[in-house]
């Protein structure tokens, strides 16, 4: 058996290199919160996701006592 160990970056990870390796090399002249981007959208978005159904079980918890 070979102790081979593989990596999965994923899109966010390689968006995130290839992000914070243009601004380092002045390609892009974006603040470092867009560069940053690939990290905080994908849990914002679960964020939003969250409260939305939590709000709508919310409601349906409402709907059901009364």
């Amino acid at each position: 058996m070979s102790n081979i160990k593989s990596i999965n970056v994923g899109v966010e990870g390689l968006l995130l290199i290839l992000f914070i390796g243009l601004k380092l090399t002045n390609v892009i002249n974006w603040s470092w919160l867009w560069v940053l981007s690939p990290l905080w959208i994908p849990v914002a978005l679960m964020l939003v996701v969250g409260v939305i159904s939590l709000m709508i079980f919310a409601v349906f918890l409402l709907f059901r006592i009364n």
